[in-house]
């Protein structure tokens, strides 16, 4: 009988012990969960497409994105190989302010407003597209 009260009073010092001496409540620990951060305004592939369209250089829309860059519709319809120094210095000078993940989708907005870029540029640009598809594929 004695060992049948002291399994007993084990089992209520156990229980009690575990009851007030919980780590924390799941309140607790909800308040202190990182919340996740959503990437917004970030073009993220989709993956229903073979190749990712926020990389592609063909344009899929009929409106064009402009880039700060519209000074350069007046190059509209004109050959690649008549720009002077520095007209290829205002190429130059939007090319290097884009971000990486930018450039296709700039590529793409000359394409849809028929500027053809110089050769130069044109070939820093497409160097700077496949080093990023290289990189994310």
């Amino acid at each position: 009988m004695l060992l049948f009260i002291i399994f007993i009073s084990l089992g209520i010092v156990i229980y009690l012990l575990n009851k007030y001496t919980r780590r924390e409540k799941a309140a607790d620990i909800a308040d202190t969960i990182t919340p996740v951060i959503e990437n917004e305004g970030l073009e993220v592939c989709c993956g229903a497409h073979e190749v990712c369209e926020t990389d592609s250089l063909l344009a899929s829309s009929p409106t064009p994105v402009y880039f700060e860059d519209e000074e350069l519709d007046t190059f509209r319809l004109r050959d690649e190989k008549t720009y002077s120094q520095q007209e290829i210095a205002q190429f130059e000078e939007v090319l290097f302010t884009l971000r990486e993940k930018e450039v296709a989708e700039w590529l793409k907005s000359l394409q849809i407003r028929n500027i053809n870029l110089p050769s130069i540029i044109k070939e820093e640009a497409l160097l700077i597209v496949s080093e990023r598809r290289q990189v994310t594929a």
